[in-house]
């Protein structure tokens, strides 16, 4: 079993955007602890099973960040299930996990499921939009997530989305002030190893992906972050 307290480095892969055969086999064989799939818009079960199946060919860890109830299908080593706590819409909370237990709680391995407690920060994101997140938080409103997502909710995990744009490195910091065991992962606008190192100085856990499709050796250089 996979645990996310081991990943520090993590790229991430949208099902709906085209990827070379090389590039992906330079991303899976980079050193990069685990693959993320997973995205906004546009995704399918068809292009996720695709996806997973040509990561499945190398060893790395591969994992379904679910956006969806249709694209999570069997097969990935690991679940995410995000929660976004400043989303006004009750589905992105927990009704979304809520239907997917009704129809396939059945045959769930729930070890292989971490819900992670997930906080949307860049306003002109398409997961901003589309969960109608309150992106309009200051740093005791970052810390109270923590807080909550630790001590009140107990979750492994803590996701910052910044979605695009690289985000306020002070805001990351005080999220991570405030956890002492949850797992604290930042997303948005990493594209290079500086930006890598920086974020990784305050974030348990960086994900990189958008520069995947931009720039591929620049994606590459952020694997050195990783002790």
């Amino acid at each position: 079993m996979y645990e996310i307290q081991d990943w520090q480095h993590v790229f991430k892969l949208d099902p709906a955007k085209e990827i070379s055969d090389i590039d992906l086999e330079r991303i899976c064989e980079s050193g990069t602890d685990a693959i993320f799939i997973g995205g906004s818009d546009n995704v399918t079960m068809e292009n996720v099973l695709d996806l997973m199946s040509r990561v499945r060919r190398y060893p790395v860890p591969c994992v379904l960040e679910i956006s969806n109830i249709e694209s999570a299908i069997p097969g990935f080593d690991h679940y995410l299930i995000p929660s976004v706590l400043n989303s006004d819409n009750v589905h992105f909370h927990n009704g979304m996990l809520h239907e997917a237990i009704k129809q396939m709680g059945h045959m769930m391995d729930y070890d292989l499921f971490t819900m992670e407690g997930y906080v949307v920060l860049n306003p002109e994101s398409k997961v901003a939009k589309l969960t109608r997140s309150n992106t309009d938080l200051n740093h005791d409103d970052i810390a109270a997530y923590a807080d909550m997502i630790e001590q009140l909710y107990g979750l492994k995990a803590m996701y910052i989305e910044y979605s695009g744009t690289y985000g306020d490195v002070s805001m990351v910091k005080a999220a991570k002030e405030r956890l002492i065991q949850t797992r604290l992962i930042y997303g948005g606008g990493i594209d290079s190893l500086q930006k890598a190192r920086e974020m990784f100085e305050v974030a348990d856990t960086i994900v990189v992906g958008n520069v995947i499709y931009t720039d591929i050796k620049s994606a590459l250089q952020t694997v050195k972050v990783r002790g």
